[in-house]
């Protein structure tokens, strides 16, 4: 795979910002820069989605490895299926993880039984969590090293990076980047969308950080919007102007922070948000 340098002005400071409270941020960004492009995440909306993905999946990297100190009653609520509805006591598992992960890991991602230590072995690893025998594999493969290697090169820095690049390239996210669609991303990651208003939330600001700007797929914005509208246009516009709560209902408090805004930017401060105010909230060719 050949290296493309980032297409923008990737910035050490950048990386204190999008990773707030992580103290490594230096070291983050010595291994984002010489890994990313290397998988082509290196424009702003592929770099801001995997910064978004992997920092809620990773608590702003800061964990890279799985978390299973669960206790007896958690166990038989999240893991129903492998504990409680198996006949298995939780209770001779609480807070034990290795005990945990070698039940809930067993014979799947082709992971042996509970016996060969695979769930712990092949728990979460690195800033998407990679999972289970089968993906450890695959990732060795494509980064010439053996397993037993893998497991603990996805718990270092370039590792946990290039692990869920690998992954990142095998799921096809970054179409998903290009148009913006964090739902999709989501779901391509987790299956669902768990947490997809974290991830959002994440995704906005990793734009603002690196210079973008947001442009919902789901959103036309070839319309006029005023107080009485609702939608996913008045959403979309709450969330660039950081009105909270962003509930898609163009009330009185959106009008007059609409109206606010526009002042301040020289526009018609009528809290009419039509072509002139989008094309500038939203950076768009306003035609």
């Amino acid at each position: 795979m050949s290296a493309d340098a980032f297409k923008f002005t990737f910035e050490p400071l950048m990386v204190k910002e999008l990773l707030h409270g992580n103290t490594d941020w230096q070291q983050w960004y010595g291994a984002l820069y010489k890994v990313l492009p290397l998988w082509q995440i290196n424009t702003v909306p592929r770099v801001a989605g995997f910064i978004a993905q992997c920092g809620h999946e990773s608590l702003q990297f800061k964990v890279l490895s799985e978390n299973l100190n669960y206790s007896a009653k958690a166990l038989n609520s999240i893991f129903p299926k492998y504990f409680i509805r198996a006949g298995r006591d939780a209770n001779q598992y609480h807070r034990q993880p290795e005990k945990i992960a070698n039940v809930i890991y067993a014979n799947r991602m082709n992971n042996g039984d509970i016996a060969s230590g695979d769930g712990w072995k092949f728990r979460g690893g690195g800033v998407l969590q990679l999972t289970g025998r089968y993906n450890y594999t695959q990732f060795a493969k494509e980064t010439n090293i053996t397993i037993e290697e893998s497991i603990g090169y996805v718990r270092t820095k370039r590792g946990a990076l290039a692990s869920a690049c690998w992954f990142w390239q095998k799921n096809n996210i970054n179409p998903y980047c290009d148009k913006m669609d964090i739902r999709n991303m989501t779901k391509r990651i987790n299956g669902g969308l768990i947490g997809l208003d974290d991830r959002k939330k994440h995704f906005l600001h990793a734009l603002d950080v690196l210079g973008g700007d947001y442009e919902d797929p789901q959103v036309e914005y070839k319309q006029t919007i005023r107080q009485g509208a609702n939608g996913p246009l008045v959403r979309a516009v709450q969330d660039k102007l950081n009105i909270q709560p962003a509930d898609g209902i163009f009330g009185p408090k959106t009008k007059r922070l609409v109206k606010t805004w526009q002042k301040e930017k020289g526009l018609k401060a009528d809290g009419i948000v039509g072509p002139k105010t989008l094309a500038m909230l939203f950076n768009l060719n306003s035609g």
